[in-house]
């Protein structure tokens, strides 16, 4: 008998023996030590999170989960490891059926622990177009997290940006679909090499709410839904393999996703053949009652949550237990139902080995959670992902000897400003103000003292993020009429539920950059000293003066421990910037919800006086050397039937110095059945050339990245003319080609090839096989 039939089997042993309260004990988690009055992590979580309990009396029947062990307060990792193991260990002895439970962490930006590393944000992600070192920083994470004796990772998130003013953005890859998809099934695949399940957030939607207000009604018909929203689902599910899935806590259409089975059951598992566990994201099935109104109690939304597909309540038992008891006893709801959610969540942890008979749960030992190659992962990954937004020849600033810098704007000199909400530095430590944070990141002020030793550098905040306290901005421009060159750093703070300006229910209402910034960005720019801006954020903001008029603009998403330290070897020359944009950058405050993904009457037109295009493209960024596009070359044909697109372009570095360029393919119908997009990217590759040297870049596109949804429902890709396109960003066209798919129109199966192959030849050496 293989592992595989011996787990099946216990699982099979387990179900057939079980009370209904052991059954629904194994379908929740359990969440300790939260502080209720200032410790609000999670929506309404003072409401919803009911009476407090000790571990014993509510593991009593078992239990299914341990929430946020590690992330919910700052405790020593060795300790909190061996309190985890005891807490396991009286499981096995304590309970009728001795299963441990699952461990749950967050994990977007790193371990959300006291200690661990804290990396970029995934808008750097997705600025890097690196999804090979997504993946080498998902395996660490993983790594870290395994150690401790954590089993599930609550990411990524996979929600495409469709509109900026969604505080959430900083939680999201990119705008487009497709590198959300590569960039998300990259760090899945890290996560899970490490053997730490991958936890898929928010199925499906959230990220289109109307007016970017976060967790409100969702904007989007079925064909959006389909053919954007939930291709980074399907991918992360069917190419990667992904362990588990988070519901979105939108309602799409009127029906709450957390009790729709369309989208949980019909499209998940039916049509996509998930085989995992879907996890209420938190408090989400209570909502169903609470906030969505389509449920008229507790019991009533845990039914429609179980038949629609939700198997876990996290992070508490508050509607699975006995409001579900209650359901089972009075036949409201068949006890297969229960069986059936429960199956899966034993199947899992008999994978994850927690059924074998020689599972011993054990303390870690001494763990360094934060070590070097951590921390080398996260400076490449900062590295890569800051964006050269304009550069009038100002940088890079070389060793800046001599200068007078003046280094001013309120994110200078904070810590803070490097993180987003979901690191633990700002998601939990503002309720422990005496706690320091447990990682060196120093900030940029001092990261630039270290790169500039031999320059005169003199500080001034001139104002606070937000407060709109206009007292220091005289002094910030005397400061850089006498500075040689000014560095200008503005920006975001990242918080939850208001206490940011950035982050989980941090909306805003315009794209302006907060408090009172613009105006200390308008007062140091006209004293008419070189001004270099640092934007430090979670969002793009609409800027367009300072990008017009300061000397050089500079763009970081939440860079994360080691960022400053990026930032400040962007600026001196020491790296050269390779980031490309994520998302576009507005050209107007108001100028949301967009997306370049847009059909033709989303472009500028004679019959309206806005134009809604961006100041800057989905892809841009500029570099300190140049690169030249030397050969184009694309198939004519291809069948529309499962077929592929070959397209090759050889790159040149064209500079004096070493540089890494992203060549991006995009594809766009000539004529469709339905709207369609002007530009979609179907391809890109990270090209790294030292000066003069070239690469050979071959593409192979499935058809598949053309399917839509068609008139009558069904997703297809038609026969007709297709306009292939080489660019630098979706502005920046270098090459156009012609193709025709041929053959009669083709309906998706779902056993098509969904992403692009791309093979880089240099000479004396190749990579090959990448998908991008």
């Amino acid at each position: 008998m293989t592992i595989d039939e011996r787990r099946a089997r216990r699982v099979g042993d387990l179900l057939a023996g079980m009370s209904l309260d052991e059954k629904l004990a194994q379908l929740v988690g359990v969440w300790l030590n939260v502080n209720r009055e200032e410790g609000v992590v999670a929506p309404l979580q003072d409401a919803m999170q009911g009476e407090d309990v000790a571990f014993e009396e509510f593991a009593r029947h078992g239990l299914g989960q341990i929430t946020r062990h590690y992330g919910t307060r700052p405790v020593d990792p060795e300790w909190a490891s061996t309190l985890l193991a005891a807490r396991q260990r009286w499981l096995l002895d304590h309970t009728r059926l001795g299963v441990p439970a699952l461990a749950h962490e967050e994990c977007l930006t790193g371990l959300a622990a006291w200690r661990a590393t804290t990396y970029p944000v995934p808008p750097a992600w997705g600025a890097s177009f690196d999804p090979e070192l997504v993946e080498r920083m998902g395996r660490q994470i993983g790594s870290s997290m395994a150690a401790l004796g954590i089993h599930q990772g609550l990411a990524p998130v996979l929600d495409v940006i469709r509109d900026q003013r969604w505080g959430r953005v900083e939680e999201c890859v990119s705008e487009d679909p497709y590198e959300v998809a590569t960039i998300g099934a990259a760090y899945v695949r890290g996560l899970q090499s490490a053997g730490v399940i991958a936890t898929l957030k928010h199925f499906v939607g959230y990220s289109n709410s109307r007016a970017g207000r976060n967790l409100a009604p969702v904007h989007a018909g079925p064909r959006e839904v389909s053919d954007v929203l939930l291709f980074p689902f399907e991918v992360a599910v069917r190419d990667a393999g992904a362990g588990s899935v988070m519901n979105s806590y939108a309602e799409i259409d009127g029906i709450p996703v957390a009790a729709d089975a369309h989208y949980l059951t019909r499209i998940l598992r039916d049509e996509w053949g998930f085989e995992g566990t879907v996890v209420a994201d938190y408090f989400a099935v209570a909502f169903l009652h609470t906030l969505h109104a389509v449920a008229s109690d507790a019991e009533d939304a845990a039914v429609q949550a179980l038949t629609a597909g939700i198997d876990v309540e996290l992070p508490t038992g508050v509607a699975y237990l006995e409001p579900l008891k209650r359901a089972v006893s009075s036949g409201r709801i068949a006890e297969s139902l229960i069986d059936r959610a429960l199956r899966r969540v034993l199947l899992q942890k008999a994978e994850l080995g927690l059924l074998d008979d020689d599972y011993e749960p054990a303390p870690s030992g001494p763990v360094d959670l934060d070590g070097a190659e951590s921390r080398a992962l996260a400076r490449q990954l900062a590295e890569e992902s800051i964006v050269l937004l304009t550069n009038n020849g100002l940088l890079p600033l070389g060793d800046g000897a001599g200068r007078r810098v003046a280094v001013i704007g309120p994110n200078a000199d904070s810590v803070t400003a490097l993180f987003g909400c979901y690191s633990f530095v700002n998601h939990v430590l503002p309720h422990f103000p005496d706690v320091e944070p447990g990682i060196a990141s120093p900030t940029l002020l001092d990261a630039l003292r270290t790169e500039f030793p031999d320059a005169v550098l003199q500080v001034e905040p001139g104002t606070g993020v937000d407060d709109g306290d206009r007292t220091g901005i005289a002094d910030a421009a005397r400061l850089a009429a006498a500075s040689d060159v000014v560095i200008l750093v503005l920006g975001d703070r990242s918080g939850l539920f208001g206490r940011g300006t950035s982050g989980e229910g941090c909306d805003v209402d315009t794209l302006d950059l907060p408090g009172v910034q613009q105006e200390l960005a308008d007062a140091v720019i006209a004293t008419g000293t070189p001004v270099v801006a640092v934007l430090l954020t979670g969002r793009a903001y609409a800027v367009p003066g300072i990008l017009r008029e300061a000397a050089a603009v500079v763009q970081a998403f939440f860079p994360g421990e080691e960022g400053a330290g990026a930032i400040a070897r962007v600026l001196s020359g020491a790296v050269n910037p390779s980031g490309r944009l994520p998302m576009s950058m507005p050209g107007s405050v108001a100028g949301q919800p967009y997306s370049y993904l847009h059909p033709r009457l989303g472009a500028a037109s004679s019959v309206s006086n806005i134009d809604p295009a961006p100041v800057l493209g989905f892809g841009h960024g500029l570099s300190y050397t140049s690169f030249a596009y030397e050969e184009v070359t694309v198939a004519g044909t291809a069948p529309a039937a499962d077929g592929s697109i070959r397209c090759s372009v050889v790159v040149r570095n064209a500079g004096d110095r070493a540089g890494a360029e992203i060549v991006q393919v995009y594809a766009s119908d000539v004529v469709a059945s339905v709207t369609r997009p002007v530009a979609q990217l179907v391809g890109y590759a990270r090209v790294e050339l030292d000066p003069g040297e070239r690469a050979s870049v071959d593409f192979e596109v499935p058809t598949r990245l053309l399917a839509f949804t068609g008139r009558d429902g069904r997703r297809v890709v038609e026969p007709g003319e297709v306009t292939v396109t080489v660019r630098r960003s979706v502005t920046d066209v270098v090459a156009e080609r012609p193709v025709t798919l041929t053959g009669p129109v083709y309906e998706i199966t779902g056993a098509e090839r969904r992403l692009t192959t791309v093979d880089v030849q240099k000479p004396h050496h190749s990579e090959k096989g990448h998908s991008s």
